[in-house]
């Protein structure tokens, strides 16, 4: 008997498996449920029976619809076997709270993360499946120099060769593998293996109706369009935005000056998306030229040229002097008479005096009338357009501008501009929006989030993850004081929203200001999956408690919310119950204690309480016993509560 199996059994009280979502497994239970007859088992490497599919009897099946040779149309490179591989696999990693660089841990439901960020996106599967509204992401271009994440894609040449077919049967090598750095397979393979698991699990992420905004340049655009066809299907393929980066020369190449960058638009499902509006530049907003009561508002023509015979958009209209006048032949106009009448009524219909207008009398004379209705700026937004208007989204350098003026150095290279992603949040985010970043950078996010809440009353909340990769020797951060990144992330959203909030002191205590920060770390429990042969007697006594040591009860209880599927930024409260610390997250959504002695009074309390869940610590109990015992006062308190150990 596994340790594993130990735990919980005949008491009651079954064992909470901690860790991330396993999406092989739950791929396999998908298919299983389609074609029962494929489902079998086999080992893994602990010795323990696992779903699988035979994929031969899969194949027979989809024998009509499989594929076989390489005569279809792939996008491929070298080791995407294995990045489709890795974005399957679960995770053992958690994440811990960082109570000292949080900001308002205890009411914020902003959230920071400190880690990489593939085993970031793989720990929030459960916890965000089909939650975000949004992605924006500003992932290394592959410059040759940016590229800081160090996944483990190293096979040796041969191994590559055999994966991607690259050797004949005799074993010679059918395409060149050259060691040229920027032009060989793996300079651009390296990103796409990078890039594709995170994509995946970001897809999952999202809603239905959900967006991903990419930025990039030409370095990897055709790469990463080609994945995102992929990953999220050419169907849901939304537009490639232009944004003019540079002004005058821009970055020079050998032969052209580059200007401009991309910004790949996708979203999960193109017929729940709805429809986008975007913030009208000053141009556009200066038409807006005249004002009344409702506010300002530029004259549209009500009549314009069409050859369209439908009656219902001509129809006798009656002027202020009572003249009865039609739209010329050649012309309709804009509305149903039912509509016309509408806008009339409610003042959005002028009437111009003019010789030389679109409409004519019932005799077929010139009218002395032209008819225009009142367009008003309203929210200031219209349909967004692919080349971004400069003047609403900025500069480059604009971001580095800003760095500079809030911490007086430069301490971030080439950050995006908040001027550029609030103009991206306002086409495709409502006030209550969740945003996440998994490639935080400088924090710009946040500070857009905050920025554009503070701007229209919102309270979106964003999700920011960076790694704590170091800065570089010599740097302005250096001098500045900051060893790693996402110092300077974090305090960039502490300054900035200072910077809101003393320019809007009336959204102090109204809008979200803080963020809660975590920590990527290994697993807070030990490993208890190994057979009996694999425990030497030594360690069997270390095995009564399976927590390691310096976690606190906080780290474990949210590794266990993110095990349950619910958020990082529920709220918590904590009390003392014979002293004893009781947890209560989301009013009774999950309680849980982890003491090394919990006494009968503190198992009622939270029995009475009657949470949805229960999680107390296996070690908490003498012997079996005291686990029934437990079991026995939830079936009396509190039948309906999932109760679990860890």
């Amino acid at each position: 008997m596994t340790t594993e199996q130990h735990k919980g059994e005949h008491t009651g009280l079954d064992l909470l498996k901690v860790g991330s979502k396993d999406v092989f497994t739950d791929n396999i239970s998908k298919i299983g449920q389609l074609f029962p007859e494929v489902l079998t088992e086999k080992r893994d490497e602990h010795g323990r029976l696992r779903p699988a599919i035979d994929f031969e009897k899969l194949k027979q099946f989809l024998s009509e619809e499989i594929v076989d040779g390489r005569e279809s149309y792939e996008f491929t490179w070298v080791g995407k076997r294995e990045a489709i591989a890795e974005a399957g696999r679960p995770t053992t990693k958690t994440l811990r709270p960082d109570l000292d660089e949080s900001v308002d841990f205890d009411k914020s439901e902003n959230i920071f993360i400190t880690g990489d960020n593939l085993e970031v996106l793989k720990i929030l599967q459960e916890s965000y499946l089909g939650k975000i509204d949004m992605i924006y992401i500003d992932p290394p271009y592959n410059t040759g120099k940016d590229f800081v994440y160090s996944d483990k894609f190293q096979k040796t040449d041969q191994e590559l060769k055999e994966e991607m077919d690259l050797l004949d049967e005799e074993g010679r090598q059918v395409v060149g593998l050259t060691k040229n750095e920027k032009s060989s397979a793996r300079y651009h393979s390296d990103w796409l293996n990078m890039m594709y698991p995170r994509l995946r699990l970001a897809r999952n992420l999202l809603k239905d109706s959900g967006v991903i905004f990419i930025s990039i340049d030409d370095n990897e655009q055709a790469n990463l369009k080609a994945i995102c066809d992929e990953i999220f299907g050419e169907e849901n393929f939304v537009e490639t935005l232009i944004w003019h980066s540079s002004t005058g020369g821009g970055i020079r190449s050998k032969f052209v000056n580059t200007s401009h960058q991309y910004i790949l638009l996708y979203t999960k499902n193109i017929e729940k998306l709805p429809m986008l509006y975007a913030p009208l530049s000053e141009e556009a907003t200066k038409l807006y030229n005249q004002i009344d009561s409702k506010g300002r508002y530029r004259d549209k023509d009500f009549a314009w040229k069409n050859s369209s015979t439908n009656i219902n958009q001509r129809y006798k209209i009656t002027a202020p002097d009572g003249q009865i006048i039609v739209p010329k032949p050649g012309y309709i106009v804009r509305f149903i008479e039912e509509r016309f009448l509408d806008e009339l009524s409610k003042g959005n219909v002028t009437f111009k005096e003019t010789k030389t207008g679109p409409f004519v009398t019932t005799t077929g004379e010139q009218a002395n009338w032209n008819i225009y209705i009142k367009k008003y700026l309203g929210d200031g937004k219209g349909a967004p357009v692919s080349v971004l208007p400069r003047t609403s989204v900025g500069l480059n350098n604009d971001g580095t501008s800003e760095i500079q003026k809030m911490f007086g150095e430069r301490v971030f290279e080439f950050p995006k501009s908040t001027k550029l992603l609030t103009y991206l949040f306002d086409i495709v985010t409502e006030k209550e929006s969740l945003v996440l970043d998994f490639f935080g950078g400088s924090g710009t996010t946040a500070d857009a989030v905050m920025q554009l809440n503070a701007e229209d009353g919102g309270n979106r909340k964003f999700i920011l993850c960076t790694l704590d990769e170091e800065v570089a020797d010599k740097s302005a951060a250096k001098e500045a004081g900051y060893e790693t990144i996402d110092q300077i992330s974090r305090e960039r959203i502490r300054r900035a929203a200072a910077k809101i909030q003393e320019e809007h002191p009336e959204l102090i205590g109204k809008q979200d200001f803080g963020f809660k920060a975590y920590k990527l770390d290994s697993s807070n429990f030990k490993d208890v999956s190994a057979r009996p042969d694999q425990f030497i007697q030594g360690e069997l006594f270390d095995s009564v408690s399976n927590i390691k040591e310096g976690r606190s009860g906080l780290d474990l209880l949210f590794q266990v919310m993110l095990t349950w599927g619910m958020e990082l930024s529920l709220a918590i409260d904590s009390k003392k119950v014979a002293g004893a610390e009781v947890f209560d997250v989301d009013q009774g959504s999950l309680m849980a204690c982890f003491e090394d002695n919990i006494s009968e009074e503190v198992i009622r309390y939270i029995a009475q309480e009657q949470p949805l869940r229960a999680v107390f610590c296996d070690s908490s109990f003498a012997n079996s016993a005291d686990k029934i015992n437990v079991s026995e006062i939830f079936k009396e308190l509190s039948p309906n509560t999932k109760v679990k150990v860890v």
